[in-house]
């Protein structure tokens, strides 16, 4: 080159070169900046829909309690596949600019350092929109269970369901779930119990494509551990759990309802979880995703069963109410299951409202002011 410097036509070319070489970098930085605006939307879509599914979530403890409320997936799993699909584009994207920036690089190509960090910022937006997309779509019950789950009893067959609401995976990749009862951080003197049957499924699609991405767990039962039964406590124990007035309530304490938790706690006040652990893979991106259930108690005879319904309606009734409970209800914590230790007051207001939810589930009609004042008479006394 330095021999032809002043070659006419080797001048002209190497403006033209250069002229090329403008485009080529003005182009870049445009899709990358586009990109960049993407990835800002998605972010901010990502958090409208994580703010619809607390409220789902929140709908399906209520419903749990007897409230009425639509606990139907549908329009989110639409939400989150669309989204997901987006995303999963963009990565695909960002990778043949990768290709690009192989194939033709030069001094400050902005494909080489802006890439790395675009697709950096596109995975860890995958890996949080999909790890909330693995969800709990039907809570552990027991057949005939008289709308009242979350109540299991030892040797009696239950079920739970999950589902990813991405309804994007690898046909040439199993996606196996596995489940297991309680965290490492269960307290000591609680009981233990293993899962009979199967505690593995292989995710598979609902019977229409529009049903996504389910594992279903049937026919499931517990079986105690037989070395650990420090948290049972005596037979009279285990039947008084938290009893307002021997009717499996809290005890009230003034205007509030709570129960003084000394020694070991009833078997009516342990609070389980049943945890999902799903290998997803797609698109070369690779996760470990986790879900649990809400707390749920585990009886061994239906004398128990009274105390405890009294102690999900009082742990749910609470936890939705960070500030009532201390943490959300969908965080598996050492204090959830802990909950009956210190357990927090429930104003009247709250308490009636749930009554009337629950009588509403069985005769189709909630409680009127009349119905409830009665209740706060024969509670509290007359004020």
């Amino acid at each position: 080159g330095e021999g032809r410097s002043s070659d006419p036509e080797y001048a002209q070319q190497i403006q033209a070169l250069q002229a090329k070489l403008q485009i080529l970098d003005r182009q870049r930085r445009e899709v990358l900046a586009q990109l960049q605006q993407l990835l800002g939307r998605s972010e901010t879509l990502r958090d409208f829909l994580l703010q619809e599914l607390e409220a789902w979530r929140e709908r399906q403890q209520r419903a749990c309690m007897g409230a009425p409320a639509d606990t139907c997936l549908r329009p989110l799993e639409t939400w989150f596949t669309e989204l997901g699909q987006g995303l999963f584009q963009l990565l695909q994207l960002l990778r043949a600019l990768r290709e690009l920036q192989l194939q033709l690089t030069y001094e400050r190509d902005p494909l080489k350092d802006e890439t790395p960090l675009l697709e950096r910022r596109l995975k860890e937006l995958l890996t949080f929109l999909l790890q909330r997309a693995f969800v709990v779509e039907q809570q552990p019950s027991m057949p005939n269970a008289c709308k009242r789950p979350l109540v299991l009893r030892t040797a009696t067959k239950f079920s739970v369901r999950a589902r990813l609401l991405v309804r994007l995976h690898d046909l040439n990749h199993d996606m196996e779930a596995k489940i297991h009862i309680d965290s490492l951080s269960l307290p000591p003197r609680f009981r233990k119990f293993n899962i009979l049957t199967s505690s593995s499924k292989t995710l598979l699609p609902g019977e229409s494509p529009q049903e996504g991405l389910i594992c279903d767990f049937q026919y499931l039962t517990l079986k105690e551990q037989k070395d650990s039964r420090t948290g049972k406590g005596s037979k009279g124990a285990s039947e008084v759990g938290a009893g307002l007035g021997g009717q499996g309530w809290p005890v009230p304490h003034g205007a509030h309802g709570a129960t003084c938790a000394q020694g070991p706690l009833a078997v009516t006040e342990e609070l389980h979880l049943i945890t999902f652990a799903l290998a997803y893979s797609y698109c070369g991106l690779e996760l470990e995703l986790e879900t649990s259930t809400l707390p749920f108690v585990i009886i061994s005879n239906n004398n128990q069963l009274s105390s405890a319904w009294a102690s999900i309606l009082w742990f749910n009734m609470l936890s939705s109410d960070p500030k009532a409970s201390g943490t959300p209800w969908s965080c598996a914590t050492f204090s959830e299951q802990q909950f009956f230790s210190v357990p927090p007051p429930a104003p009247w207001s709250r308490l009636a409202e749930v009554l009337s939810w629950q009588f509403e589930s069985v005769a189709e009609r909630g409680l009127s002011g009349e119905h409830l004042l009665m209740l706060a008479e024969k509670l509290f006394g007359e004020a």
